[in-house]
């Protein structure tokens, strides 16, 4: 039987026997997707012990040195367009003798993609072409190249619970917009009527190549743990790729000959963004993620200041001339030991444990360290970390612990971390006037919230600094539409008049909120990905009021991702005058309706793994008993988020199949922008 474990080591044995085995002597060219996955599989010290002389970016601008006459290419993307650009200018720029390509998409992919041959021919037509310009590139047909298929997509965050795909952090589950844009292409009388009736073929042409190109990487993974799943799915996109992944030609001989049974449940992320935005999470992880700088190139780490471990002076408006550290820590099994702890257990408590194992650590290394009882603060963790300042050894044995507890120090003392509380608080009330009042009156609330930050009240006194910010008000109002049918129906049953002034309040809500982004010093990477503008200066007026009005028409659709679903529809509890409010979280719903013993099938979660045979069963079910296979029945379970996840959710889910089915393992599989999705 496969474990959860079993499966998170496949990402670096895939490193191992495509990657590894090629770069002795190379010079490394990678793409970000492809280093992040490297960085959560041991990172470019892998590189370097198999042999490789150098690592460099994947970029126009990059080139192999006199005396380096290979180079290894990784990247996480198809062969055409920019990634071939890349190739070809550093090729020509450098003197090599020998390339290899090895790209994270699979050949059937590139098939579809060149539009001619069938995706099943077992010629590898595509990458044989590419061989030869690379030969040309290098400047004569006595050059060695080698083009193939390396399934490096994803990264083992946790070893116990959690895998990423950094290469698919831009797929997101479908919304009303992409349904609006997929029947603008569609001739009337074929325009489909909801995201139900979306399937792959309807997809544009980019995004279907996407998922294909994830269904191939899935069932690699698949292969190499010999698996034969069962495929579940709950959401428009997660039904899609779930579908891509049943009818992928491999995968049909794969589940024939695989014996180790495991359950595969897709889940879109839409079906519950309050999970998502919400500032419920008592996790320390969620929020180390959420206030420290991401780390450059990557999707999921943050940056670790480390000046604190040197004798460099700071100085005021200049950057950090020390190496940042990160969260990822593979070397050390203390550390990696740690980061379990804090990324699945409460704050208080990944706290608490961030600080023994400091103390701990010091005590063994005989430094002078001081106990002091009471509240855990930044300053006392960043005291212990000091004690190893100097002391060269114990820096290098334990340089990843020293890191994870800099990253909870620097949290702990960040000056963002009160609109944390800010947040909760108003969240909180916002809950329960959802009982209480219509949707229109809950979000006539947050316009007093939506001024700019910084400037002065009616008294004089300076506002705002520690108030929400324009990043916090988005979330606020992607937290409330995503919670928007579970208000009190308006008076007479709603009707034209509450549509009306539905739409004049958020005229004034984005009016007020263009004014807020417009006055910010410093675009936050949610503003620059919102206005598509990388400083306030780029950043006019109307290009702010513009991008604002597109997100009040992507959050009206948030209000309707649970529509279609015929149990699972509310995540909301309303006050029955002795208990308050509450948010009841779907993956929490979902995961009970898959392992509590007693459930019946759940109309919500569709089995897609059965095709035709599926279908018959149906129709035959008319006649005779025919039961479907349950996602409960299987040993392991497999939950795969679209669109992202946060800590806490993984602790819920940890904790909800312990309680409903012990002897189940669990393990999650990511696709979204961030582990944390408040970012």
């Amino acid at each position: 039987m496969s474990t959860a474990e079993d499966f998170t080591q496949l990402p670096r044995a895939a490193w191992d026997e495509a990657v590894l085995t090629k770069v002795n002597e190379a010079v490394v060219f990678m793409d970000d997707a492809c280093a992040e996955s490297l960085h959560w599989c041991g990172g470019a010290a892998r590189l370097f012990e198999a042999g490789a002389r150098d690592v460099k970016r994947f970029s126009s601008f990059e080139a192999g040195g006199e005396k380096e006459p290979k180079a290894v290419f990784v990247v996480s993307t198809l062969l055409r367009g920019r990634a071939v650009d890349v190739i070809r200018d550093i090729v020509s720029l450098s003197r090599f003798r020998c390339c290899v390509v090895l790209t994270a998409v699979a050949h059937p992919v590139h098939l579809l993609a060149a539009g001619g041959a069938s995706a099943e021919s077992e010629r590898r037509v595509v990458f044989e072409q590419f061989e030869e310009k690379l030969r040309e590139w290098m400047g004569g047909s006595d050059g060695a190249a080698e083009v193939a298929y390396a399934p490096v997509v994803f990264a083992p965050v946790s070893r116990q619970q959690l895998l990423l795909a950094p290469a698919y952090a831009h797929l997101f589950p479908l919304l009303a917009r992409d349904l609006e844009a997929i029947n603008a292409r569609r001739p009337e009388k074929r325009r489909l009527a909801g995201l139900a009736d979306v399937d792959a073929h309807a997809l544009p042409a980019q995004l279907q190549l996407d998922v294909k190109a994830l269904a191939a990487a899935l069932n690699s993974l698949l292969e190499a743990s010999g698996a034969r799943e069962e495929s579940f799915a709950v959401g428009p996109m997660s039904r899609v790729i779930a579908g891509e992944l049943a009818a992928h030609p491999q995968a049909k001989s794969r589940r024939k000959t695989a014996h180790n049974k495991a359950s595969l449940i897709f889940v879109d992320r839409t079906m519950d963004l309050t999970g998502a935005v919400g500032h419920h999470g008592d996790n320390l992880v969620e929020k180390i993620l959420t206030v420290l700088e991401p780390l450059p190139g990557h999707v999921t780490d943050v940056q670790v200041d480390m000046l604190e471990l040197t004798s460099v002076q700071r100085t005021p408006h200049s950057q950090s001339p020390v190496a940042p550290g990160c969260l990822a820590q593979t070397q050390s099994p203390a550390a990696q030991s740690l980061w379990e702890t804090m990324l699945t257990s409460k704050h208080k408590e990944g706290v608490m444990e961030v600080q023994r194992a400091l103390v701990e650590t010091a005590s063994k290394e005989k430094l002078p360290i001081k106990m002091s009882m009471g509240r855990v603060t930044p300053e006392q963790l960043s005291s212990y970390v000091r004690l190893f300042r100097g002391c060269g050894g114990a820096l290098e044995s334990h340089g990843g612990l020293l890191q994870l507890g800099l990253a909870t120090a620097q949290t702990l003392g960040h000056p963002g971390l009160p609109r944390w509380d800010a947040c909760l608080a108003f969240e909180r009330l916002l809950l329960q006037a959802l009982g209480d009042t219509t949707f229109l009156g809950v979000l006539r609330q947050l316009l007093p919230l939506m001024k700019p930050r910084g400037g002065e009240d009616a008294s004089g006194s300076r506002s705002r600094e520690d108030g929400c910010g324009p990043d916090e008000l988005i979330l606020l109002l992607v937290y409330l539409y995503s919670l928007a049918d579970e208000a009190q129906p308006p008076h007479g049953g709603g009707g034209g008049g509450e549509e009306e002034q539905l739409e004049m309040l958020e005229r004034e809500l984005i009016g007020a909120l263009t004014l807020v982004v417009t006055r910010e010093a410093e675009l936050s990477p949610l503003l620059q990905k919102l206005t598509g503008c990388a400083t306030p200066e780029e950043l006019t007026t109307e290009r702010a009021h513009s991008a604002v009005g597109e997100m009040f028409g992507t959050l009206r659709g948030l209000s309707h991702t649970r529509d279609h679903l015929k149990q699972l529809r509310s995540v909301y509890t309303a006050s029955d005058g002795v208990h308050q409010a509450t948010y009841r979280p779907f993956l929490r719903q979902l995961l009970e309706e898959v392992f509590h013993p007693d459930r019946p099938e759940c109309p919500d979660i569709e089995h897609t793994s059965g095709g035709l045979t599926d279908l018959l069963k149906t129709g035959f079910s008319m006649f005779m008993k025919v039961s479907r296979p349950h996602p409960g029945d299987n040993p392991l379970v497999l939950l795969f988020l679209v669109g992202g996840v946060t800590p806490s959710e993984l602790r819920l889910i940890r904790d909800t199949a312990s309680t409903h089915k012990p002897g189940t393992q669990t393990l999650l599989l990511q696709i979204g922008r961030e582990l944390n999705d408040k970012n």
